[in-house]
Parts: C-alpha cells; structure tokens; sequence
C-alpha cells in the first residue's frame, strides 16, 4: 500500500488536474477523503467522475460532491462532458489552448482505468474487476492537449471498514477470509436482493439461504452437501461485476 501511495504523491504533485473516480453505485463510500485533503493541500483544481452508471438505475444527484460528471465507460456515455470539465477548468486556471497533465485517483476498482480507455477510444489502460491490477503511475495521452496518468487505487490509511471495500470491489471475492460471514453481513444490509436474485426464498438464518442458492447452483461437495464457501464467493463475484445489483 505504500508503494500505492507514492504513486498517487507523485501523480498529484505532476498533474494539472486531478480526476477523483467515484462508483455511482457507492458514492459516498468511494470518496477518498485522504486524497481529497492531499490535493488540496496542493491546492491543484480536481472534480469528480461517478463511473459504473449503467450499474445504477436511480442516482441520487444531490448526494454527488461538485463538480461532478456522469460517466459510463460500459455504454461510453459521458465521455464529451468529461473532457469538456477538463478543459474548461484548464483553461480557467492555466489560460486557453493549454496542453494538461491530468491524474485519475480513487479507491481500487471504482473504474479508473475503464475511463481512460474509454476518453483514449481504445484500450490503453489494463483492466480488471480484480483490485490492485494497476501498480504504478501509467501515462497515457489521449489527444493532443490531454496526457493521463493513471494510478494504483488506494485506500485510506487506518480504514478498516471490511464490509465497504468488499462491497466497492476493493476486496476482491477470491481474497475474501470468510466468505460466509462476508456475505451474510451484506444481506443483512440489503435484505430479500440477494434472494430475490437467485430466486430463492428468504430464511431467517442467512446461512440457510447461501444453502439453497448453493443446491440451486449445483455447487457441491462431496456426498451432494451444499458448498457453502464456493457459492458465498461465486454471490460476491456476481454483485463485484456488475450483475447482481445492490
């Protein structure tokens, strides 16, 4: 993580503008309050990018911080009025026809890289739903006024919340130490979505529940049982990707 960090320092101490990625599915969550305070500090202009907005059919708007762009890289929708804020904040802090050096920041797997390809018109940028895929700063210019950086996500220091970054993807589902109680805490936050998902219904023992989507999916053990472990990471893959929606 360390090494992550210097890579954001670096990043915001070269960049013009900073470009802070947020999950519209999570926006609250997804802010980077640690990032926040360095690019102030700073004083480097920024605004954010709410990613992954195919994945979320109501956005609240007022809960957005501003500035703030919509975005989705899956429909390539937003790309126009992300480049628009760049170059309208460029312009107003560096004067008109100004080339820009533009770091992109958030937390791991909020969507940074997708952004870059999507402004580049071309994958450039590595991706992955699995986090910590990008490990250094990445240049990557986009036209000829706009070079990119590109950055390793980071999470606060001394956060510890682990039911948020499974959720925003920053833990990913291989990596999760017990996948069983991981999952049951999230159906605890959101009640009857998983069940509704897979069809099954809902059981006041969450366990019970991870049984019957197990049998469901035929994931077993020997001797027929339910593998409870293999299905409570195959539900945390399928809300982490997109398809199971929170």
């Amino acid at each position: 993580m360390k090494k992550s960090w210097n890579s954001v320092n670096s990043t915001i101490r070269k960049s013009d503008i900073l470009v802070i990625v947020l999950d519209a599915r999570f926006i609250h969550e997804t802010v980077n309050d640690e990032i926040i305070a360095k690019i102030k500090k700073q004083n480097k202009p920024y605004f954010y990018a709410v990613t992954k907005t195919d994945l979320k059919d109501n956005i609240d708007e007022s809960s957005i911080p501003r500035p703030y762009v919509l975005v989705s890289a899956t429909n390539r929708s937003g790309k126009s009025n992300l480049r628009e804020r760049i170059f309208i904040i460029g312009e107003r802090k560096y004067g008109k026809n100004c080339s820009l050096k533009v770091g992109v920041l958030g937390y791991p797997n909020v969507g940074k890289s997708s952004i870059i390809n999507m402004l580049k018109g071309r994958k450039s940028a590595s991706t992955s739903i699995i986090s910590g895929h990008t490990k250094s700063e990445k240049f990557i210019r986009t036209e000829k006024r706009i070079l990119l950086i590109d950055t390793p996500g980071v999470i606060p220091y001394g956060e510890r919340d682990r039911l948020k970054h499974l959720l925003i993807g920053s833990t990913d589902f291989d990596r999760v130490k017990d996948p069983v109680d991981a999952l049951e805490n999230v159906m605890k936050k959101y009640p009857g979505v998983i069940e509704k998902y897979f069809g099954v219904g809902p059981e006041d023992d969450h366990s019970e529940t991870i049984e019957k989507i197990a049998l469901k999916a035929h994931l077993l053990k020997k001797g027929g049982l339910p593998d409870v472990q293999r299905a409570a990471r195959m539900i945390i893959r399928e809300f982490q990707k997109g398809k199971l929606r929170l």
